[in-house]
């Protein structure tokens, strides 16, 4: 079983079920049944949701393949911590800043980014060492 990614997959459902209810939480108090209902604060919780949606199918997935071809353990716990953080960063930094600037929100875009494309040349190498 591919026990890291597990791991990093279980947090990351964690993050974005706790994002979506933020989410229904403003829908419910302010009685909006699909949108944002031109709140500004309930588009940046959509964004914020979504954004964690986009990126993490794929950043796992390459985890996982990467745990599945022999990656090392140390390296996929770098990984997976820094998606995670990543994560984290983003979701306070979009949410803290005025007009949707924040260091959180860089960081957490450019972390996630780099172990994206880091994942992806570790996982390019190894088929290509395979070959």
């Amino acid at each position: 079983m591919a026990y890291v990614t597990a791991l990093y997959t279980s947090l990351c459902a964690f993050l974005i079920v706790y994002l979506a209810l933020r989410v229904v939480q403003f829908r419910r108090t302010k009685r909006v049944g699909i949108g944002t209902g031109d709140d500004r604060s309930n588009e940046v919780r959509v964004r914020v949701h979504a954004n964690a949606v986009e990126y993490t199918p794929i950043a796992l997935l390459l985890l996982l393949v990467a745990e599945l071809g022999g990656l090392s353990h140390v390296w996929l716990h770098v990984f997976g911590i820094s998606f995670v953080l990543s994560r984290i960063f983003h979701a306070y930094g979009l949410t803290a800043g005025k007009g949707g600037t924040h260091m959180g929100r860089f960081w957490g875009t450019l972390i996630s980014w780099v172990v994206i494309l880091a994942l992806a040349v570790v996982n390019i190498v190894m088929v290509v060492k395979a070959l």
